[in-house]
Order: structure tokens, then C-alpha cells, then sequence
């Protein structure tokens, strides 16, 4: 007992002398931001040290960068030991500071830091401390877990030391560094755990944690622990159990995508009242380029997709120099080389394409990784331009507004028509599969509107090609592990596996290992681009598919085959009434009666007119005619859906007070010739009203044809293909059909209402 109370008296003195020098320091005067440095190291510039500097430049903090330019040679720091090399440069960089008991040092990491408020803040809670050195803390101990029995006790906070952030006055930080005799790939944290763990080394040096993370949040095991603090104009990001606003973040080990969400509103790079503040810098600015980039577009048709020949036609629709467009086309789908063909050949010359067909059985991921080594190889493909079938972009610009934004990855964001669904992830769950983000429907539907920084992006996307040459020089990014292409294609931008060169790792050898490289994808939702087209679906064993698509795409339907002028059936101008109560409107496009009578055609099972009728309910039709139902080639729900959204508003305009239901029994295609069915005898039909569409043309396909309504003794015999008559169908319309004289007439019919 006495002999141990001797040995403690001269830590408990110094213990006294502490305290008392700690109470004299609260009451100093606060410290000047001239007397603050700010230190990194960094080798290189990758995306997460500029939003170090971003961040930094914003808040008013002078950094100076250490071992800029040199190789790396500390290890890969996120998967193993190492970081020795940062603790050699402070040290070096720590002698020209060595007697300076006034200035302060912050040592920080950058590649995956981010300042959330400014110097004079920061301090402030240092000087709080009343120590000379103030470590990060977290709740993981690393990278030696036998030293947590070491540790002194901490009855509320983080107990255990994280060598990302420290904070102290240079003298005394001098006083550690000096004692760094290791190599660059030995382990830094585990170097000051050795130091901060002695109770001696402990006092002597005055250290302590940040326990309650008041200057420092590591991410690593708190991620339940934070939430962002909304302001008008800023942003902070908040410790709920310990209720301090961090200083600066720290995304260490597997957070980084955590760190990149917070880094799209702090400090302040999104808010309510600003909007997006970092937007409009450091922007491409197309009138400095002397010309235009090169661009190879990548055209990825990997499954049977709805309205492919539409996606090729707006190929031309974009808004760039057509001679700096290179494009890779790949198409894995048999079903789709006819409208390759189509396409080039209308084409043929007007672009510079390469095909890889079905033919060369690749997969998908194979298929991707070529498209992108085509640019890769080409030292003037300046851009990568990804571009997958199920994409429809409506806006001309969108290549120039991505280039505009001057990011190294960067996506349009595209929804599936009044879905959720869309080309981005706004978080990742433990597994590193999809999770939703706090603010995933804000962006979704653009109430929040910027460019994002997520974890995920498909289907399209714009790369630069010095990155395919400096940071994806590799030539396989889209197989792994069995993952879809577009989400092994993320996980190695985001966190790609280590690699070694050659052998086992040794501690001589672990600054062969090549580090995550961490590259930010982006999507940007600062315009509208577009849409997704759902494809899963979509069955291609059919002559015309897309004429199903009514309900998985009904922008895409409207467009392909919905008359161009219908809306004007509601502006005025286009409805004419050739004959009383007898209204004529366009209803189809061209392509529509094409692709009907050709559905109808393949089928070819036509009635042959003949009043004995099994498709009937009763067997047997009073006025027959040479027709094919709906229901016989499966398109009566497509039609009865058409007649609710498209005929059912003109017969309300028409017909002023009713209300149809949109129901019909009978909905078919009716073939007249002269050698089978050349006419139909005067009748009246089982319907509240009736539609008849003309599918081709008169004069051109046959000749005449046309509908005489009796009781008016007015007849109309020059029917347009595309438009169709709407009449009432009991009681007052009776009307025959007019002889075909050459030739073959189609039209399509339905009794609405019966």
C-alpha cells in the first residue's frame, strides 16, 4: 500500500498541475483563426477529396495538402492496416511547427471527410476540451481489439480512439509525431491507440477522445446516430444520442455511401430556401470549347423491349453535332433484328455505328464492357454515352446538360410513367442492395430538385473518357458475383474489391493493393429528361407487340398510335358531321391501321360472313360480316381500354349528357372484297352507339365502300384511314354498308354500350 501511494504521487501531481492549468485556459480569450492549420494528406484528387476542398473552400478553411503528387504507399486503409504514410508526412511537415504552443493543428483525412461548419466554431469546442490534443472517438475498436481492456472507462460516449481527426496545439501534436518510427504501411491508428492507451503518455501529452462527438463524427457504428438538421439556409447533421452538431464527418469503413448523402445538402448544398447551390459551379461552358467533345453513345438492347423502332428513330433527335457521334449498338434479342434492319436501312450513312448482333451469344455484362472499352480505346472518345432500349428521352438537350455539369459520372433521372420506380438508389441497405433514402420521393417527383450524389445509377448515364483511361483502365466492370450489370458496374465504382499484383500480401507489398476507387456517381433531376418504359411484361411472340402496351406504357401507346390530332376533337375544328347525329374524327395513326390489319391478317382465320357464328353466344349473326373478333387475336381488353380512355370523351363532347361505361361485346375487323363480302344489307346494331374505323384507303387500297344511313338518305363514301364515325346504333341510324367494287377494304368496329 505505501509503497504503491508512492509511485502514484507523482502522476497525481501532475494530474494537479493539469487541472490547473486546464482552469486557466477556460478562461483565456478565444483563439484566432489565423492561429489555425488545417492538414491532409492526399496523393491524389479523387471526387471525395474535392468535396473535401469543396467544403472547405466554402467555410473559410485554409488547408494545406501534404504528399501531393506522390505514390501512395500507406496501404488500403478502408480493408486493412496502414496509414503509417499519413504519420510520416505530418511528421516531417510537424518540425516546421515544433515550438508554436499557439497554433492549432487539425489533422484530418479528406478523401472521405466533409466540413459541416467553419473555423471559429471549431475552435471554440476545442478550446471547451481543455486539452492539448483531441482525438476522434468512435464505438469500434481497431485495429487491435485486444486493446480494449486499455481503454479507460467512459461512462457516457465513444470509448475508443479513430485517428482520422485530430485536433491540438502544434507543440504537443509534435511531441507524438516525433515518436513515429514505422514504416508507411504500418498501421496509424494502432500507433496512437498505443500511445493515447498509456495512462502516463496519456496525462504527459494531455490527450483526449471526443467522446460525445462535438468536433468529430465517424460514421462507423452510428449510423442510427445521426439525422440532418434542416435550417432555411444550412444544413447540419446532428448526433441524436449525445445532441451536438458535429464539426466535421468522417464516412470511415463501410459508410462512405452515408457520407455521400449527408454531402449532398451539408453544409449547405442543398436547402430549403437556396435550392441547389452547388449546381451551377465549375460548369462545362460549351462556348470556351473550340469544338465539340466526342461522344461514343452506347445502345444496349438486352431484352425484348416495347417501341424499340421509335427509341432508334430519336437517336436523331438529339441535340449534338451528328458528326461527333460514334455509336455501339448491341442487340441480344432475335425479335429485334428486323427493326435493326428497318433502321439502317432508312439510315444507312447518316451515322457512325458499329453492330454486335445476336449472333456472338454475349452476355450482358460482356456486351457492356465492350461497348465501354470501344470508347476506352479511342483516345478522342471524349464522352461515354450509356444508353439502354428502355429508355425514352424526350428532351433534345439532355447529352449537353449532362457534359454541362462537368461531373465525371452523371445520370438524367428517368421514372417509370406514375410509378416510383427509376434509374437511381437513394441508399443501400447492410447488404449493399437497394434501400430507400430519406429523400428518395422528394427527388422522385422534383420537389427537391439538384444533383445527387447516390449509390446507384442505370440505364443511362454520361462518363467522361479520361476516367475509362485513368480510373477504370480495367476491362471488366459489369460481371461480378452474379450481379445484374449495372449494379456490379456501381459496386466498383463505389467500393471496388482489392486487388493484388502478384503473390500474398506482405507488409512489404501492401502498397501494391489497389484502393476503392470511390468514384461519385451522380443523377440529376434539374430538368425533365424523360421516362422509363417497363419492360417485364412485354411479350414479344406477337407480330406487333407494342399494340398490347396500352397499359404498361400508355404515353408510349398514345404517342405511336393515337391520331396526332385527336386533341383537337376537344379544341374545336377537326369533328365534322357529314351526316345528322353522324360525327367523323381521327382517332388512329397510320401505324395503328398497319399493324391492326396485320395482327389480323397473321391470324387469318376470318368468318367468311357466314350467319352460323360459334364465337357467338346464341350461334348465330341476323347481318354477318367477313370479320375477325378482338378477343380471336387477344386484344379485346387493349380495345375495351381504348374505347374508356379514348372513344368514351368524344362521345361525351358528342353526345352532350352521356356517360358511357366503355363496354362493348362486339369489337372487331371487318374485311370486304369483292370476290368474298363485297357489302352489308341496311340494319340497325346492338348499341347505344357505335365507332367505325377506316384501316387503309380508299382510291389506294380499293375502291368503293363507304356507309349510307337510310333514314337521312345521306351516305359517306370517301371514309380517311385513321378517322372513324361515331353514330347511335338503335332506332333512328339504320345504314347498310356500300359495295367494295376493287380491291380489299378494312375497317374496325365496336358496339358500345349494347
Amino acid at each position: 500500500m505505501h509503497r504503491l501511494g508512492r509511485r502514484s504521487l507523482p502522476l497525481l501531481r501532475l494530474l494537479v498541475t493539469l487541472f490547473l492549468a486546464n482552469s486557466s485556459a477556460s478562461q483565456q480569450p478565444g483563439i484566432p483563426e489565423e492561429n489555425l492549420l488545417v492538414l491532409t494528406v492526399a496523393t491524389k484528387e479523387p471526387d471525395g477529396f474535392k468535396r473535401f476542398m469543396q467544403t472547405a473552400n466554402h467555410l473559410n478553411y485554409t488547408v494545406k495538402v501534404l504528399g501531393a503528387g506522390q505514390e501512395w504507399r500507406g496501404g488500403n486503409i478502408p480493408h486493412s492496416i496502414g496509414g503509417g504514410q499519413k504519420v510520416r508526412l505530418l511528421k516531417e511537415e510537424m518540425q516546421n511547427h515544433a515550438d508554436r504552443d499557439d497554433l492549432v493543428i487539425l489533422f484530418t483525412d479528406s478523401y472521405d471527410v466533409l466540413f459541416a461548419s467553419g473555423p471559429e466554431e471549431l475552435l471554440t469546442k476545442f478550446q471547451q476540451f481543455n486539452h492539448k490534443v483531441v482525438f476522434a472517438a468512435e464505438g469500434l475498436i481497431w485495429p487491435d481489439n485486444r486493446l480494449a481492456d486499455k481503454y479507460p472507462f467512459v461512462r457516457s460516449g465513444k470509448r475508443f480512439l479513430n485517428s482520422g481527426g485530430i485536433i491540438g496545439y502544434a507543440s504537443s501534436i509534435n511531441s507524438i509525431v516525433e515518436k513515429w518510427q514505422l514504416q508507411d504501411n504500418d498501421d496509424d491508428q494502432l500507433f496512437y491507440t498505443k500511445i493515447y492507451v498509456d495512462p502516463v503518455k496519456r496525462v504527459t501529452l494531455n490527450i483526449t477522445l471526443d467522446h460525445k462527438s462535438n468536433i468529430f463524427q465517424n460514421l462507423n457504428g452510428a449510423v442510427d446516430e445521426v439525422e440532418l438538421k434542416f435550417e432555411p439556409t444550412r444544413v447540419r447533421t446532428r448526433n441524436i444520442i449525445f445532441d451536438t452538431l458535429p464539426v466535421l464527418i468522417h464516412g470511415n469503413k463501410q459508410t462512405k455511401h452515408l457520407l455521400n448523402y449527408i454531402g449532398n445538402y451539408v453544409p449547405d448544398a442543398w436547402t430549403s430556401e437556396t435550392g441547389c447551390t452547388i449546381c451551377d459551379t465549375d460548369l462545362l461552358e460549351f462556348s470556351s470549347l473550340s469544338k465539340f467533345p466526342s461522344v461514343t453513345v452506347g445502345i444496349f438492347i438486352e431484352r425484348p423491349t416495347p417501341f424499340l423502332p421509335e427509341f432508334l428513330e430519336r437517336l436523331f433527335t438529339i441535340n449534338y453535332p451528328s458528326e461527333k457521334l460514334t455509336f455501339f449498338i448491341h442487340n441480344k434479342e432475335v425479335y429485334h433484328e428486323k427493326h435493326i434492319h428497318t433502321f439502317w436501312e432508312k439510315h444507312k450513312g447518316k451515322l457512325k455505328v458499329k453492330f454486335v448482333g445476336p449472333e456472338e451469344i454475349l452476355s450482358e455484362g460482356d456486351a457492356r464492357n465492350m461497348g465501354m472499352d470501344y470508347c476506352r480505346q479511342n483516345p478522342e472518345c471524349d464522352y461515354y454515352f450509356n444508353l439502354d432500349s428502355d429508355v425514352v428521352l424526350t428532351n433534345p438537350n439532355t447529352l449537353k446538360l449532362l457534359m454541362q455539369q462537368n461531373r465525371r459520372i452523371i445520370a438524367p433521372m428517368l421514372i417509370q410513367y406514375k410509378k416510383l420506380w427509376s434509374n437511381f438508389w437513394g441508399a443501400l441497405n447492410p447488404e449493399g442492395f437497394y434501400a430507400r433514402s430519406e429523400d428518395y420521393i422528394n427527388i422522385v417527383e422534383r420537389s427537391r430538385v439538384g444533383v445527387w450524389n447516390v449509390p446507384y445509377i442505370a440505364h443511362v448515364y454520361l462518363i467522361k473518357g479520361e476516367v475509362l483511361r485513368t480510373d477504370l483502365k480495367e476491362k471488366n466492370y459489369f460481371n461480378l458475383d452474379r450481379m445484374d450489370s449495372d449494379m456490379s458496374l456501381c459496386r466498383n465504382l463505389r467500393e471496388k474489391n482489392i486487388e493484388k499484383e502478384k503473390g500474398s500480401p506482405t507488409p512489404e507489398s501492401c502498397h501494391m493493393f489497389k484502393p476503392p476507387k470511390g468514384v461519385f456517381m451522380y443523377v440529376s433531376n434539374l430538368h425533365e429528361f424523360g421516362r422509363l418504359l417497363p419492360t417485364e411484361g412485354y411479350n414479344a411472340s406477337r407480330l406487333h407487340s407494342d399494340l398490347w402496351e396500352i397499359f404498361d406504357n400508355p404515353l408510349d401507346w398514345r404517342e405511336k398510335y393515337i391520331h396526332p390530332k385527336y386533341s383537337e376533337i376537344f379544341t374545336g375544328g377537326v369533328v365534322e358531321e357529314p351526316c345528322p347525329d353522324v360525327f367523323w374524327f381521327p382517332i388512329f395513326s397510320e401505324t395503328t391501321c398497319d399493324e391492326l390489319v396485320e395482327e389480323v391478317e397473321n391470324y387469318g382465320e376470318w368468318s367468311g360472313g357466314k350467319s352460323e357464328d360459334k364465337r357467338l353466344v346464341g350461334g348465330y349473326e341476323n347481318v354477318p360480316t367477313d370479320d375477325i373478333h378482338m378477343t380471336q387475336v387477344g386484344l379485346d381488353q387493349v380495345w375495351l381500354h381504348f374505347i374508356r380512355e379514348y372513344i368514351g370523351p368524344v362521345a361525351l363532347k358528342l353526345f352532350s349528357g352521356y356517360h358511357t361505361k366503355g363496354f362493348s361485346m362486339l369489337n372487331f375487323v371487318v374485311k370486304y372484297t369483292p370476290a368474298r363480302q363485297a357489302y352489308l344489307k341496311p340494319h340497325h346494331d346492338s348499341s347505344t352507339f357505335t365507332i367505325n374505323i377506316a384501316l387503309n384507303n380508299k382510291g389506294t387500297d380499293y375502291q368503293g365502300g363507304g356507309c349510307k344511313f337510310h333514314r337521312y338518305n345521306c351516305a359517306i363514301e370517301s371514309p380517311r384511314k385513321g378517322w372513324s364515325f361515331i353514330h347511335p346504333g338503335r332506332l333512328t341510324h339504320l345504314h347498310e354498308g356500300l359495295p367494295t367494287t376493287n380491291g380489299t377494304r378494312y375497317i374496325a368496329v365496336s358496339f358500345v354500350d349494347p
